[in-house]
């Protein structure tokens, strides 16, 4: 019978877009990225960005096969989490640490989660954090911009959110900071490169503009209310990585608009305070982290009424929780 109803178990809706593409377009906004750890850092960057990426992929090869699951480094995440954890090392890491750090961001952050879409946590940041505190000192060695290569005549530095916590050493210009020219993790010093990236997303609509700008501006006002010089703080350490690459990630960042601003806004709040009362001078991966775990509970608290819905009073729920 033609033009009869069908009907169907949903989704109705259905996108063009698939897994690929959106990490093909993260890939895409890192590059700058990626073209200013060189500029700075000098070809070392390369043989570690090439090492965590290479070790990712081959890692999720293994383990899928390993687990008898249908293969996944086609969609390419496996490189993204390569680039994002070898972003967040210094230039001065030996070899074996983004090796290490990929195995652990891929086997045991990831995979052993059910795979892309399962994972509670961001892979790289959680790769990140066990390698703070596994190699303390390997993870906080910092080096002068254009003297990475291979460390033959590198000159050590503190990085600028060392220098603001108290350690001895004079703070790059804003200019400086703003293009990259300063101490820190590979793909993080340069804000003018993630700025790039991160507007090529927004106009890609891969992400929207709530959790990046919610994120730096809670940490520019809140900075400001404590104290601290804003501006300095907001281009310092990996802000603007996180904001745009790492925060934004679709399987632990909220999917309500009112979600999405509680969760930049805490985030926002944590790294401050681990920068100005902790003992560490960063908070970034720690903020991201931790409201990564809170994300279900605040998708939970903001998920909208369904049409026509009428919401139970508090007393009703309290009084269903006692029985």
């Amino acid at each position: 019978m033609e033009g009869k109803l069908i009907v169907s178990s949903s989704p109705h809706i259905s996108s063009p877009t698939k897994t690929r593409n959106l990490m093909l377009n993260v890939i895409i906004a890192l590059v700058p990225a990626l073209i200013a750890s060189v500029i700075f850092f000098g070809y070392r960057s390369i043989v570690i960005e090439v090492a965590s990426v290479a070790t990712c992929v081959i890692s999720e090869y293994i383990c899928r096969k390993i687990m008898k699951r249908e293969q996944t480094i086609g969609d390419l995440s496996a490189v993204v989490t390569g680039l994002l954890l070898a972003f967040n090392l210094p230039s001065s890491v030996p070899i074996y640490v983004p090796i290490l750090g990929g195995i652990v961001a891929i086997v045991i952050a990831k995979q052993m989660f059910g795979g892309i879409g399962q994972n509670f946590v961001n892979p790289a940041l959680i790769s990140r954090i066990i390698l703070m505190n596994s190699f303390p000192v390997l993870m906080t060695t910092w080096y002068q911009p254009s003297a990475g290569n291979f460390l033959g005549d590198a000159t050590a530095t503190a990085s600028p959110l060392a220098i603001i916590s108290g350690a001895s050493g004079t703070l790059p210009s804003y200019f400086n900071m703003f293009i990259g020219n300063r101490a820190g993790c590979l793909g993080e010093t340069s804000v003018l490169a993630l700025l790039i990236g991160g507007i090529f997303l927004i106009a890609r609509k891969v992400i929207a503009p709530t959790i990046p700008l919610t994120y730096i501006a809670t940490v520019f006002i809140l900075s400001a209310v404590l104290g601290q010089d804003p501006l300095m703080q907001i281009l310092s350490g990996g802000l603007f990585l996180g904001a745009f690459f790492m925060a934004t990630d679709y399987v632990t960042s909220p999917l309500t608009n009112k979600g999405k601003f509680i969760y930049a806004l805490c985030m926002g709040i944590i790294t401050v305070f681990i920068r100005v009362f902790a003992s560490l001078p960063e908070g970034v991966s720690y903020s991201i982290v931790l409201m990564n775990i809170i994300t279900p509970l605040i998708e939970r608290k903001t998920i909208p009424l369904p049409f026509g819905a009428v919401k139970e009073p508090k007393e009703k729920k309290v009084k269903e929780a006692q029985k």
